[in-house]
């Protein structure tokens, strides 16, 4: 039988006991041959020995575990922001429909909050409106 394309052979020293684990374990990951299986054990040990020495190293569980929790996350935002614009066109529509403002008053309105909601880094606050308004 050839060998794979740039793979080099070599004599193994293993107890049973790991012999057997392998046998046992190599198909629960997917490997195609033993020998698959220890060439792959042998990358993550190194990985997570040199972990410390190599930051870029992350094992493959805990990265898809990461990718999860910020999608989750970023859904989780995406609704509230959501109920927040629906909320907040409501509201601007009971004051519209309340308040007789011209163009020019509500475009220089908007340039003043603007100035007012970067002077503050987006904390911007009812108290603050009413401090500002007085």
């Amino acid at each position: 039988m050839p060998a794979p394309k740039g793979k080099k052979k070599f004599l193994l020293w293993a107890y049973p006991s790991t012999l057997e684990l392998v046998k046992n374990n190599y198909r629960k990951d997917k490997s195609k041959s033993q020998s698959e299986f220890i060439d792959r054990a042998i990358c993550y040990y190194v990985g997570h020995i040199t972990a410390d020495e190599d930051t870029s190293y992350l094992p493959n569980a805990l990265l898809s575990n990461m990718k999860s929790i910020v999608a989750e996350s970023d859904n989780r935002q995406n609704k509230m922001l959501f109920k927040l614009s629906v909320e907040l066109a409501l509201l601007m529509n009971v004051v519209a429909a309340s308040s007789e403002i011209d163009e020019i008053s509500l475009a220089r309105l908007r340039g003043e909050c603007v100035q007012e909601v970067k002077r503050l880094n987006g904390n911007f606050s009812f108290e603050d409106a009413v401090e500002w308004q007085s």
